[in-house]
């Protein structure tokens, strides 16, 4: 997912800043809609799905997530990053660390 940029205009001039999801994603449920919106827009995208998961763990802490899951801080960056391709194991145990489930429905 390419980075996103808020901007704001004052009468002198435009300033762009990052837009973090993580910074927005503050209940378990803002978290699962987050998750199920990648789910649902993009299933094929595995890459953007890792990364949506990491922006949830960022969202609740990569620390506490990694140890919930069992991994290392660093595998678990590693892995959710957009260079990063987690075996579904992996996914799972971040899943369960997160308090979110997937979901499989017919096509």
């Amino acid at each position: 997912m390419p980075k996103v940029y808020a901007t704001r205009v004052s009468k002198e001039k435009t300033k762009t800043t990052p837009y973090d999801v993580a910074e927005h994603l503050r209940t378990p449920e803002e978290m699962a809609a987050y998750l199920d919106a990648w789910l649902e827009e993009a299933p094929e995208d595995a890459a953007g799905i890792a990364r949506a998961l990491g922006d949830i763990a960022r969202a609740k802490g990569m620390t506490q997530v990694a140890k919930d899951a069992g991994l290392s801080r660093e595998s678990l960056y590693r892995a959710l990053s957009g260079d990063g391709n987690p075996s579904l194991a992996t996914v799972l145990k971040v899943a369960r660390a997160l308090g979110v489930r997937l979901h499989a429905q017919a096509v």
